[in-house]
């Protein structure tokens, strides 16, 4: 566990789902938070005050005083439209956060960036593998990491700068791709894409801010991490979980080829566009469903942090929040701690 000082800390996008559970971690410890969001914070909203990563004048008050920026603002959804928010939120973002910490003398900042900045590459990309992503969001998180590697090069002895990049994050209330996953599952309209056997990278919610939280006793300089909890499971294997946790048979046996399920996400996303409908299926999410999206996370290990929980746990626990009946939420448990 690292040791670390107390900090006064802007959390910028504090209000969402990682910012959320990493608030109540860093008042745990007693250290001083500000939510700077341009959403209001339901669990904590006397800590919020409004705040627009776009705008330098909103995000100068609320990083006033503070020793510490964590960047978690991004727009960060597959089909986020006009495609220029992409870039407003995350490389302008990033700019106006880089600018604010000139301004204001603060010499930490922690940034969450993603796993998207790999693109769908062979193997399992470790932090010195090259960027290349395939979308706008992958693309505009390497953009922003540009922005604060300058940053940082400019006094790397006495600014620190935290670049975490996670697998594809889940918990109770979120609602990405594991839980859109979950609930296919569970309303029957899930068919197995492909053959099953490509690995999955995930990372539980109450992990990532705990890792979030350990990087603020990391030394001057700069640091890069994947963030994913290990082992990684195969497709099969976590929908053959999910279905056995729900008490549903598997539905892991007829499989569509990969082909057949790109041309359905397209004709999804003809209908997306002609309804202006978000729908849960995708050519994206059939091709992030089909792929093997492993990462190398060493250097997490390395660091000496210990996930507080386990990633079955996490995933059960998950499930039980969000699909088990009330009949059983009496046998529902938290994740358990993993043993050190």
């Amino acid at each position: 566990m690292s040791m670390t000082s107390l900090h006064k800390i802007a959390l910028i996008g504090g209000s969402g789902f990682i910012g959320t559970r990493l608030m109540g971690d860093l008042l745990q410890d007693g250290h001083d938070v500000r939510i700077g969001d341009i959403a209001p914070s339901e669990a904590y909203p006397d800590y919020r005050v409004e705040a627009d990563v776009r705008e330098l004048e909103s995000l100068l008050q609320a990083c006033a005083d503070c020793d510490t920026i964590i960047n978690l603002a991004a727009a960060h959804r597959d089909n986020v439209r006009p495609v220029s928010l992409y870039y407003d939120t995350n490389v302008t973002g990033a700019r106006m956060s880089v600018a604010v910490a000139e301004k204001l003398g603060i010499q930490r900042i922690i940034f969450t960036s993603s796993v998207a900045v790999y693109g769908h590459q062979h193997g399992e990309p470790d932090e010195t593998f090259p960027h290349l992503p395939i979308n706008a969001y992958g693309e505009t998180k390497s953009q922003a990491e540009d922005v604060f590697n300058e940053w940082v090069k400019e006094d790397p002895e006495n600014r620190t700068l935290v670049v975490v990049r996670p697998a594809v994050v889940f918990g109770p209330t979120n609602r990405g791709n594991v839980h859109t996953l979950m609930d296919q599952i569970v309303k029957g309209r899930f068919i197995m894409v492909g053959n099953g056997e490509n690995k999955k990278s995930m990372a539980y919610v109450g992990n990532v801010a705990a890792f979030l939280k350990f990087s603020l006793g990391l030394p001057c300089g700069h640091h890069v991490f994947n963030y994913a909890d290990k082992p990684d499971m195969s497709m099969i294997r976590l929908v053959d979980m999910i279905c056995d946790r729900i008490g549903l048979p598997h539905v892991t046996g007829l499989r569509m080829p990969k082909i057949l399920g790109l041309g359905a996400g397209m004709i999804f996303d003809v209908i997306s566009r002609v309804t202006g409908k978000n729908l849960p299926i995708s050519r994206v999410r059939v091709e992030k469903f089909c792929a093997s999206t492993a990462f190398k996370a060493d250097r997490v290990q390395k660091s000496g942090f210990i996930p507080p929980y386990k990633l079955e746990d996490a995933l059960i626990e998950t499930i039980d929040a969000e699909f088990k009946s009330s009949k059983s939420t009496s046998q529902k448990t938290s994740p358990e701690k993993a043993v050190g």
